[in-house]
């Protein structure tokens, strides 16, 4: 992989303002395996300012233009997807042939996806004497994070390309090396010089920069709740427009009618992938009191199948650093500390590994929704079992979150599964195993976050509309 000591700007590898380095940490061996160049806000400066340059041409190409590049851009991926799933798997953990599948191959298809909604942008409509008309919101600036590193890229870069948006992206300081093949994937593809730009760095210095710039339209950001309260305070003064997907603590609301075995293997396979790092976890398995205990007995075996590790059979890699592994074993504690029943799992190592960031495969059972387990978000993979009475109480203590990201429901038929998840209070919901669709729109409630990401709808939130009032 080249230019890692560099920054990407107006098309073309240049030096950053800082000798400063981030070290990119392999989970697995807890070695260093990169070094990348750590940006400044004089760095972002001069990003934004070619973004700014770039975006005088850019809004007006045509879309046929746009969807021409964005398949060009996905054709490269695909050309150069072993090398994005080594960089994913090297940096954040997971193992090759799930971040080949998931991490990879799911966020080609992403890209794709927008190149014929480029053409929704020409699309108006007359109303009386008013014609309505669509219009890219400008420079934006990026901040992804670390744990699907390039399905958030795809996300917000997508869609900006599409809708005629210049941008800055910036990724997670532990998971940057997909976004420099990404760099060189925009330079070989022909995006022009300045609408894709990359400025590696800090939070606090690199994201406050973009969230502040008087010349940035738009922030889009993915991460903890914490962080997109502060990056919204910093963007206010500006009044720039905010998108943010932030945490959750989600419901998998199994019925009294649901098939139990495949219900529970469901909510563990969607806890433990990814080691438990996804914002959409339906990490609090709501079960029915005449069911519970043979629900807790299905969870324990699914736990302890789980195959850790690196390999080719691995469904579960390490967390994705040393820090994230200290938040869980830290929070896996408390669980113990607050009185729920540790069923399987705990703050051991995992049986066969001496070195990695592991975590156990971890199941609660007796857990009610005012412990930390159950209203916090762990990021780990841990599982919090809390029994209820009838469905009236379930959808009470589903919906008794701050988030409102994601959600699920297992039941008897699809009817009754419908009626359940239409009174869940999140931006998405999985029903009787249904699978992520990159066609529709992602996004949550609450302190989940505002706006959406893919889908048309995804498109819109890079688009500002204008009303040209024609004479009569």
């Amino acid at each position: 992989m080249k230019h890692l000591d560099k920054l990407y700007i107006n098309g073309a590898w240049v030096e950053p303002g800082s000798s400063e380095k981030l070290a990119v940490v392999n989970p697995f061996t807890e070695e260093v395996v990169a070094e990348v160049a750590s940006g400044t806000a004089s760095d972002v400066d001069k990003a934004v300012a070619a973004a700014k340059e770039a975006f005088r041409s850019w809004r007006n190409t045509s879309s046929e233009e746009r969807e021409r590049l964005i398949n060009a851009i996905a054709d490269r991926m695909e050309a150069r997807a072993d090398d994005l799933t080594r960089a994913i798997s090297d940096s954040m953990g997971s193992p090759y042939h799930l971040a080949r599948d998931i991490h990879v191959m799911g966020p080609i298809y992403g890209m794709r996806s927008f190149a014929a909604r480029a053409k929704l942008m020409d699309e108006s409509e007359k109303v009386n004497n008013s014609l309505v008309v669509k219009e890219p919101v400008g420079v934006c600036g990026f901040i992804t994070p670390w744990n699907y590193p390039l399905h958030q890229f795809v996300g917000k870069v997508a869609p900006a390309l599409a809708a005629g948006c210049t941008m800055i992206q910036k990724p997670s300081e532990q998971t940057p090396l997909q976004d420099y093949i990404m760099a060189e994937i925009m330079q070989e593809a022909g995006v022009p010089a300045g609408v894709f730009n990359l400025v590696p760095g800090t939070g606090p210095v690199v994201g406050a920069a973009l969230s502040a710039h008087p010349d940035i339209s738009m922030v889009s950001f993915t991460g903890s709740t914490r962080a997109g309260i502060e990056i919204a305070k910093a963007a206010a003064p500006t009044v720039k427009r905010v998108t943010q997907e932030l945490g959750g603590k989600s419901p998998l609301l199994i019925a009294e009618s649901a098939n139990l075995e495949e219900a529970v293997k469901y909510g563990c396979d969607d806890v433990f992938i990814n080691t438990g790092q996804t914002c959409t976890a339906l990490t609090r398995m709501l079960v029915p009191e005449s069911r519970y205990e043979e629900a807790v007995a299905l969870a324990k075996a699914n736990a302890e199948a789980v195959a850790v590790g690196g390999g080719d059979d691995a469904f579960m890699g390490p967390m994705s650093s040393a820090r994230q592994k200290r938040v869980v074993l830290d929070y896996i504690q408390k669980g113990i500390d607050e009185g729920a029943r540790l069923v399987t799992g705990g703050t051991d190592m995992p049986e066969g590994q001496a070195r990695g960031f592991y975590v156990r495969p971890t199941v609660f059972a007796d857990v009610n929704n005012e412990m930390a387990i159950a209203r916090e978000e762990i990021f780990g993979p841990v599982i919090s079992m809390i029994p209820y009475r009838d469905l009236d109480e379930a959808l009470a203590i589903a919906n008794d979150t701050s988030y409102g990201l994601s959600s699920g429901v297992f039941a008897g038929t699809d009817e009754e599964a419908l009626a359940i998840a239409r009174r869940l209070d999140a931006g998405l919901c999985f029903m009787n195993g249904g699978d992520f669709n990159y066609d529709a729109p992602f996004g949550g409630m609450k302190q989940s976050g505002n706006g959406r990401e893919f889908g048309s709808q995804g498109l819109e939130e890079f688009t500002e509309v204008k009303a040209i009032q024609m004479p009569s």
